[in-house]
């Protein structure tokens, strides 16, 4: 009798041993799901990063979801200050960081600049049209943009508080066109809609990042905006505060590594340095 006690109790304590095992491996086994909230302009590359960062970066738990809410980066910057879940921020531009930054919504030591990108005219694909974006003295660029867009409107995204529009208005302003031209701007919620509204015809012409640009088959580069003529267009990323996990580090880590590169010279995008 004392003895089948006994191989009762090791049979428990096996089996209490296992259960417990088992609990380790399952939870060590649960994949992460990392939201992260990214500027409209970065949907392809990063769509196409996903894929590659789920099947085959080599440290990433199987079955880990990586959700990409996309839309203006002052927008994201918004829904980030008002408690939305998101692990990491994107932006199409230092201020929108810089404003998470000063409320301290950001975790300082991995905030870091991720691509850069160029400032692009663009117009439907079937279009003619020819603006020459000249910093040259004696250049007429509001002339030469007014002539090209006769009677239909320039697609820019809101100048007022979006990134690609902000560089829009100051590349426009420093070639003495933003005057003739703002009252004929069509105002768009993100640099996509601005885009989509040139792809279709609805416009003559939009400015776009060159990114967007080789995205969209509907449309063609016109000219590019020559870079004195607005500030560096830089991406920075950051892990939100209070979602500083193991998991958002190995993006962002991933997001910024040479393994990343490839992806992005994909889309157009200049990893930065």
């Amino acid at each position: 009798m004392r003895e089948s006690v006994h191989g009762l109790r090791r049979n428990i304590i096996c089996c209490v041993a296992v259960w417990i095992l088992s609990i380790g491996f399952a939870s060590s086994a649960v994949a992460a799901e990392i939201t992260v909230f990214a500027a409209a302009s970065l949907k392809d590359a990063l769509d196409d990063w996903v894929k590659v960062y789920t099947t085959q970066a080599a440290d990433v738990p199987a079955g880990t979801r990586v959700r990409i809410s996309y839309a203006g980066s002052n927008a994201l910057a918004r829904q980030i200050e008002q408690g939305a879940p998101a692990q990491i921020f994107i932006s199409a531009d230092q201020e929108w960081m810089d404003y998470l930054a000063a409320r301290k919504m950001i975790v300082p030591g991995t905030r870091h600049d991720l691509v850069r990108t160029e400032l692009v005219l663009v117009a439907p694909a079937s279009s003619k049209a020819n603006v020459n974006l000249t910093t040259e003295p004696g250049a007429n660029v509001a002339s030469s943009m007014l002539s090209a867009l006769g009677d239909g409107r320039l697609a820019v995204a809101n100048p007022d508080v979006v990134p690609a529009g902000k560089y829009a208005k100051a590349a426009l302003t420093k070639l003495g066109a933003w005057s003739a031209v703002e009252s004929k701007l069509a105002r768009t919620e993100n640099v996509r809609a601005a885009l989509a509204f040139a792809a279709r015809g609805e416009v003559p012409l939009a400015i776009v990042y060159r990114t967007d640009a080789l995205a969209e088959p509907g449309v063609r580069i016109v000219a590019t905006f020559p870079a004195s003529t607005h500030a560096p267009i830089v991406y920075p990323a950051a892990i939100v505060a209070g979602q500083d996990s193991p998991e958002a580090q190995r993006l962002l880590r991933y997001l910024s590594g040479d393994a990343s590169s490839a992806t992005w010279a994909r889309h157009g995008f200049v990893p930065v340095r």
